[in-house]
């Protein structure tokens, strides 16, 4: 052996599986951060031949300068600067652990003469031998990943992704991953480095990690069985331990939390509605197409839904008692399946009542905001006719910012609609198509029409494809976030319950059964679950709510943020599944110790 680095290749042998989630954490990171910026520079190549067809040039700051080149550029460094920070918390923590372990080779490295600058130039020699597989690895799924998203987005999704380029290489996102890479490598090695610099040479012969603190009095058992206590202890005992594995599962919390926002964000940015139409027949004049051609255009080939709106603006109107009709309020009539749909998009406020606003009654819904100041119950009075708001929708869709602006818009069903005003004929058709409509299917709608109406074929707007491939993109990366949490947690508390392997045998030596020690275990895994939820949820709302306002509540003055009590529920049971499975493997391993083996050691 020529120098003491040369041990670094047979250290990584002999520690293979200890080393297993350090180098998946490498690989996630790296991974996760190509990906992102491959996307990000495969939308700036669309967004490039797009301003190229239309102005004839391109120029980076057109690029900047729209709408998409901002959006992907701030996402993809949000994403980066959290990918970072998760890539250095979980490394550091498998790190420590693997330190943790090995207190004899250091130990051992410190008899033959290694000096503290050596070991930390090891431990950080080691981290980036551990980049030579886990960086490649990290590129080519990224690289493949970026290949699988663009397919999905240009041959599924088509509309403005038929241009997005197929099997294109990004050298922005090799380069960005090879250095997140390093970097987090660098930055996590740091601490593991210098705690492993100062094991002592004594730490050789005894295998004390340095960090047990003597116990000057005995634990006091009043406040819970001995096992409970001893297993808190240890995952207070060490402070920089428990900052890493506390900070690693309050992260993971902190990114779902934060990803989750995402999932609304796409709501927003690309509204879906079950009552979506493809084609609109507008009337000029009010309420002038005549209901009839509604059963003719349902017998056509190539529909698949007709219903239309009937509506009356400006109605005097009284609220609450109001006799004289001070107020002025937007009639607006609804078929049962533009009702339906209200349901189904969750338009609705809690506490609405659909089922009354059917047929002919004296029910209906209403718009609202924040703001507004009705509420369901409330009385409106038009004419000789006083009508019960059953419901009341989250925001106005009629408006294009979502707000009421004080006015009240009611939503009536079509007899109801009929009853209070007398006309039967509609404002507005709309037609949804199948799947397998023809442009012939679509003329022939037309022609039925003439040219009373304003008629328009919205069929090249539909957005339900680009949305379902933001959606997936989103929930790809809260299912990696949570299976990472998983992994990281199972592997972290397997590594501190091998670092202590000696101290458990001992505690099998003087007579603790097999059951006391898993619970022992437990209560250690379930304290770290339960500070990482703490800290997790005490950072991550506040940050959800924040980027809630920044990316929905500034551009869509409607929007509420509300507790994520689904988000929060699902990464939850990811900490407490994961916290429950990282007990299993630790105690099956101990189980198997020999108690006259643990004796000799001692």
């Amino acid at each position: 052996m020529k120098s003491y680095l040369s041990l670094i290749p047979i250290s990584a042998k002999v520690h293979k599986r200890q080393s297993r989630m350090t180098l998946l954490c490498i690989v996630f990171a790296v991974f996760m951060v190509t990906a992102v910026f491959s996307m990000a520079e495969m939308g700036f190549r669309m967004e490039q031949a797009r301003l190229v067809g239309k102005h004839g040039n391109f120029s980076i700051g057109d690029l900047l300068g729209s709408s998409m080149g901002q959006s992907l550029l701030s996402v993809a460094v949000v994403l980066f600067l959290l990918i970072l920070i998760a890539g250095v918390l979980m490394i550091s923590s498998s790190m420590n652990s693997s330190v943790a372990q090995r207190v004899k080779f250091f130990g051992m490295m410190r008899c033959i003469g290694m000096s503290k600058q050596q070991i930390i130039r090891f431990v950080r020699l080691e981290a980036l031998n551990w980049c030579k597989t886990a960086v490649p690895i990290g590129l080519i799924l990224g690289v493949v990943t970026t290949w699988g998203l663009c397919a999905v987005l240009h041959f599924v999704v088509r509309e403005e992704f038929s241009n997005i380029p197929l099997f294109g290489i990004s050298l922005v996102g090799i380069a960005c991953g090879i250095f997140v890479g390093v970097i987090t490598v660098l930055i996590a090695a740091n601490a593991p480095a210098k705690r492993a610099s100062k094991v002592s040479p004594i730490a050789a012969v005894s295998g004390n990690t340095g960090n047990e603190k003597t116990m000057r009095h005995s634990a006091h058992t009043r406040f819970g069985r001995i096992e409970t206590i001893l297993g808190i202890n240890h995952a207070i005992s060490v402070k920089k331990n428990l900052i890493l594995m506390t900070g690693s599962f309050a992260l993971s919390i902190i990114l779902f939390l934060s990803f989750s926002v995402m999932v609304n964000f796409v709501d927003y940015l690309i509204p879906q509605s079950a009552a979506t139409s493809d084609i609109d027949i507008a009337s000029a004049d009010g309420n002038s197409i005549p209901h009839e051609l509604l059963a003719s255009i349902r017998e056509m080939d190539g529909v698949k839904e007709v219903y239309g709106r009937r509506s009356i603006f400006d109605v005097p109107a009284g609220l609450n008692g109001d006799t004289s009709l001070s107020g002025k309020v937007d009639l607006i009539s609804y078929d049962d399946f533009d009702l339906q749909s209200l349901k189904k998009d969750g338009a609705l406020k809690k506490g609405s009542d659909l089922s009354k606003v059917y047929g002919n009654t004296n029910f209906v819904l209403a718009t609202s905001d924040v703001n507004s100041t009705w509420e369901i119950g409330d009385e409106v009075r038009l004419g000789d006719e006083t009508l019960t708001i059953a419901g009341l929708l989250k925001n106005d869709p009629f408006s294009e910012d979502g707000l009421t602006n004080g006015k009240i818009t009611l939503i009536t069903s079509s007899e109801t609609f009929v009853r209070l005003t007398g006309d039967k004929d509609y404002s507005l058709v709309l037609i949804q198509t199948t799947g397998n409509a023809t442009d012939e299917n679509v003329r022939a709608i037309q022609n039925s029409v003439g040219e009373t109406y304003i008629f328009r074929d919205k069929r090249d707007e539909r957005t339900t494809g680009t949305y379902m491939a933001f959606v997936f993109c989103v929930y790809a990366f809260l299912t990696i976030i949570a299976l990472v949490t998983v992994l990281n947690i199972v592997n972290s508390i397997s590594m501190s319950v091998s670092a202590r392997m000696k101290q458990y045998g001992a505690m099998r030596a003087v007579g603790m059964d097999e059951r006391q020690i898993t619970k022992m275990i437990a209560c250690e895994a379930f304290t770290y679950a339960t500070l990482g939820c703490i800290v997790g949820c005490g950072i991550g709302l506040p940050l959800s709510k924040m980027l809630y306002g920044f990316l929905i509540t500034g551009h869509f003055p409607s929007a509420i943020w509300q507790l994520p009590i689904t988000s929060l529920a699902i990464i939850l049971l990811f900490v407490s599944f994961a916290a429950i499975l990282a007990v299993y493997a630790p105690a099956k391993r101990i189980k198997k110790i020999s108690v006259t083996e643990t004796i000799n050691e001692l």
